[in-house]
């Protein structure tokens, strides 16, 4: 009988990677954008991050509505996801794992996350597949779920099988829900922390 592994879901930012876009912007320019981006109303991102704009288009649309000249934004901005900083310790904690468990990190992420991010980390040196919300066309939160169903299904691995490790109390719910096991990852209990007590 094949011996299936289970799977073990990474998010990236806020569990991987705690750099931000455009954070080489002077402070109020960088002040502006996350205020117009991020913080009361995220529509804009959200439809990004389903695959509705491109980098380029949210970047004109920064440039319009800051005043922050375009090219001056773009330049920062690729240069920005091509430089986020992800600790060698946990990538190569994960990447020791895939001898036990299928790997797969699973992000509300942009295009610009497959175009420059992940090339630079050279993720797919350390994990079994990346699965990036703009090419999915959904958050993982949508429909309860469904991206882990559909990778669980991919793989012939029982949810309750597989562990998520996520910064979010809406996907650890849902996915607590599905039957698997969530870890909130949080400043106090960061990832090593929950790898260690789980797979130690």
């Amino acid at each position: 009988m094949e011996n299936i592994k289970p799977i073990i879901f990474c998010d990236f930012d806020g569990v991987l990677c705690f750099d931000l876009c455009w954070r080489s912007l002077p402070s109020n320019e960088h002040e502006k954008v996350q205020e117009l981006l991020f913080r009361n109303d995220t529509t804009l991102v959200n439809e990004w991050m389903r695959g509705k704009y491109s980098a380029e288009e949210i970047n004109k649309i920064v440039a319009e509505k800051t005043g922050i000249a375009f090219e001056k934004l773009w330049n920062i901005f690729v240069e920005d996801c091509k430089t986020m900083q992800v600790s060698k310790e946990l990538l190569e904690t994960l990447h020791n794992l895939r001898d036990r468990y299928i790997v797969i990190l699973t992000t509300g992420n942009m295009d610009s996350f497959s175009r420059f991010t992940h090339p630079a980390l050279k993720l797919e040196n350390y994990f079994d597949y990346v699965s990036n919300s703009f090419y999915e066309g959904i958050h993982k939160t949508d429909n309860n779920g469904e991206i882990f169903i559909k990778y669980a299904k991919q793989y012939n691995v029982p949810i309750k099988n597989c562990f998520v490790f996520d910064d979010s109390k809406k996907v650890c719910k849902i996915f607590t829900e599905l039957g698997g096991t969530a870890c909130l990852v949080t400043p106090e209990q960061n990832l090593i922390y929950h790898l260690k007590n789980l797979f130690a």
